[in-house]
């Protein structure tokens, strides 16, 4: 070994490097090519086995057909006028600070006893006629002498008068389709926020100018406002994306609270009722649920294999921005066997949680799920990763679902149970009385199938509830939180009016 030169010594050494760094590079690329082939293969058995039991994966599948601009709601030019900032559509004082703004308990249609109120219009009144500072007073038309609130509220929202009259023309187009480039993944639903954010702030315009115009005596109108509200609610109807029904939700509370308020002041006629409830029969959020969760689906799919071909991944920020982080280095069987383990769950998890013949929402099922979820993620494994970081937050969204549905079929059941005291005079005894005259089918409750509970209470009103999320029947009890807000998953989910 002393008699070889020192520069063959050094070159020997070397050799041994670069074979071992060669060998190294090799058992890399055939793990590489071998797990790469093994994800793409198990994904693709999985994707091939489900659609031939009628499953669609593709995101293609799930996208609204294109409908003719003149002819679709959302390209109309009150809407574009809106997205643009030509028109906004905003009951409340717009310097980034607003004037007033109802705290979270003082108004709502379910809640316990005292939790329940009417709109304050005078609370309004005083805010329209009096902001805090003079360009405010500039925002909102004051009528020169003060007038009921109500009929100040009502002039205050005047300024909206001609954009609303553009948007009820607008709801008379036969399509409503939001333009969006679905090839983005689940990126194409951050272009629809402003979509989502204008079609809320028109609902919250229309529940004030409804509620005003019932303390008015103005129920006809307050009808008609009422009813363009559930129809921006269903213009969202056939998009594949969670956050739209998520905002359908809470577009569907909002115009519920001046029908619950007509009823607690019995300001609707019985014509008017009849044409309520045929509205709300329309909104059957748990038909929606599994096209839904299937449409979220395909699209986490889509951005998983957009990752894949991009090796990038867009990450969002809470001011508006996004940061992008590399991905070059990870095998393709990273995407796949993310693309079959969220396809999985949502198979095994989600789609079960709703039983949209039976019309019934299992909690318990839930549970059982976010279970399996936090035992899988005791296990750390990089092909579910992206799988388990994106499930917790789509399954909780089963519970928003039974919720809203519960409110609505709680509305249409207050609105026959309207039409029966118009006729008689008061409330019947029990809810089978209100068929087939008032309602033709009782809906049961969707949490566990029984039928809804309802009793006569002795100030001449009623109480009417489902069990809620617990499962446990609280006596028509609201669960309520240290704010004061509702709990939504303890205590009872119920409809009942104020005390006088």
């Amino acid at each position: 070994m002393n008699g070889i030169p020192k520069n063959k010594r050094g070159w020997r050494i070397w050799r041994r490097i670069l074979i071992g760094v060669a060998t190294l590079a090799t058992l890399i690329a055939i793990f590489y090519t071998e797990e790469d082939w093994r994800g793409k293969r198990a994904w693709g058995n999985y994707k091939h086995e489900w659609e031939a039991k009628g499953e669609k994966f593709d995101w293609q599948a799930f996208v609204p057909p294109s409908v003719p601009d003149d002819q679709n709601f959302f390209t109309a030019p009150i809407f574009t006028n809106m997205l643009n900032g030509k028109i906004v559509m905003n009951p409340y004082h717009s310097d980034g600070s607003p004037d007033f703004r109802p705290e979270k308990d003082e108004v709502g249609y379910l809640g316990g006893e005292g939790k329940t109120r009417i709109t304050d219009l005078k609370t309004w009144q005083v805010s329209y006629r009096n902001p805090t500072n003079a360009s405010l007073a500039k925002e909102f038309p004051v009528a020169p002498q003060p007038q009921t609130p109500a009929a100040d509220v009502l002039f205050a929202l005047s300024k909206f008068d001609s954009a609303i009259e553009e948007l009820r023309q607008a709801s008379q187009r036969p399509y409503a389709s939001v333009p969006l480039n679905y090839e983005d993944g689940f990126n194409s639903a951050s272009s629809l926020l402003p979509v989502l954010a204008e079609l809320k702030r028109c609902t919250q315009v229309l529940q004030l100018r409804a509620v005003a115009e019932l303390a008015d005596g103005e129920s006809a109108k307050a009808l008609d406002d009422v009813k363009l509200s559930l129809y921006l609610n269903n213009s969202l109807r056939s998009s594949p994306f969670l956050i739209s029904h998520l905002v359908r939700m809470a577009i569907a509370n909002i115009a519920l609270q001046p029908i619950w308020e007509g009823l607690a002041e019995h300001e609707w006629s019985d014509e008017q009722l009849v044409a309520l409830d045929a509205e709300l029969a329309k909104m059957d959020f748990l038909a929606h649920y599994e096209f839904t969760m299937r449409g979220e689906r395909a699209f986490a799919i889509a951005s998983f294999e957009n990752q894949r071909r991009t090796r990038e991944v867009i990450v969002p920020q809470e001011d508006g921005g996004v940061i992008t982080n590399s991905l070059r280095f990870m095998p393709s069987a990273y995407f796949y066997q993310n693309e079959l383990a969220f396809a999985r769950m949502q198979q095994q998890w989600l789609l079960p949680l709703v039983d949209t013949n039976s019309r019934i929402v299992s909690p318990a099922a839930l549970q059982r799920a976010e279970n399996s979820v936090h035992a899988e993620q005791k296990h750390y494994s990089p092909y579910k990763v992206q799988a388990l970081m994106l499930f917790p937050a789509i399954g909780r969204a089963v519970e928003k679902f039974a919720a809203i549905q519960s409110s609505i079929d709680l509305a249409r059941i207050a609105c026959a149970l309207e039409r029966y005291r118009l006729a008689h005079g008061e409330y019947p005894e029990t809810l089978d009385a209100l068929m087939p005259q008032f309602i033709e089918k009782l809906p049961h409750d969707i949490i566990g199938g029984q039928p809804l509970h309802y009793r006569r209470t002795a100030d001449g009103k009623f109480l009417l509830y489902s069990i809620g999320w617990n499962e446990t029947d609280d006596g028509g009890q609201v669960a309520l939180k240290k704010d004061g807000s509702e709990d939504r998953e303890k205590g009872d989910w119920v409809w009942q009016y104020p005390m006088k």
